[in-house]
């Protein structure tokens, strides 16, 4: 990443995190020794607030505790939508079960997801991502999710907008050959897959 910012490129970090703030994301990344600031991160939860302020939508949050601050200044009396992201321990039956009274009580239901990630790996190994709970409630409520993360198109116009570069004009690097890889390439960008992380020598791909 030095031998990046040295040469003068353009550089933005695309991710899908939604259990933590970009400034506690960043923080903690910093404390590893990377130079990144908040301003260089695009992620799911701030595109999701333009989307509800834009669409005077009004949320129930099924998201990790420490996301919640990302929506401080969204109205979310009497939802009519549901946001989901990566709630970790949050998904529970019952937390699962209000998202769905919610979504199935609306005249038009509205379901945004930080992403549709199946899984990401941790320390202590593989773990369900939010695409899985996505689904649920999709076929639950005959519904179709609007995902505002990686790999939606629009995510990845927002960073290369962001620096002012065109598609052809930039690389996306990353250890997920669906919302990495895919989800830029169907972009225009090329990508490049690392073999760390996540990587697995045998995945299963699907459209």
């Amino acid at each position: 990443l030095n031998r990046i910012k040295a040469s003068g490129l353009k550089l933005r970090f695309c991710t899908n995190e939604t259990q933590a703030t970009r400034e506690k994301f960043v923080k903690k990344l910093q404390g590893m020794g990377f130079d990144i600031s908040v301003a260089e991160v695009t992620a799911p939860a701030p595109a999701a607030c333009r989307i509800l302020k834009e669409r005077s939508l009004r949320p129930h949050l099924l998201v990790h505790n420490d996301l919640v601050p990302e929506f401080d200044e969204i109205d979310k009396a009497n939802p009519n939508c549901v946001v989901i992201g990566d709630a970790a321990e949050n998904f529970t039956y019952a937390n699962l079960n209000e998202a769905f009274r919610v979504l199935i009580g609306l005249e038009k239901p509205v379901l945004i997801s930080l992403g549709r990630g199946r899984y990401y790996k941790e320390t202590d190994g593989l773990k369900l991502d939010v695409g899985a709970y996505m689904k649920a409630l999709e076929y639950a409520c005959d519904v179709q999710a609007e995902v505002v993360g990686k790999p939606a198109k629009m995510f990845f116009e927002s960073a290369l907008a962001e620096m002012g570069v065109p598609p052809e004009q930039a690389i996306m690097i990353g250890d997920d050959i669906v919302n990495d890889v895919g989800g830029a390439q169907r972009c225009g960008m090329r990508a490049l897959q690392v073999r760390t992380g996540k990587y697995r020598s045998v995945q299963t791909l699907h459209p």
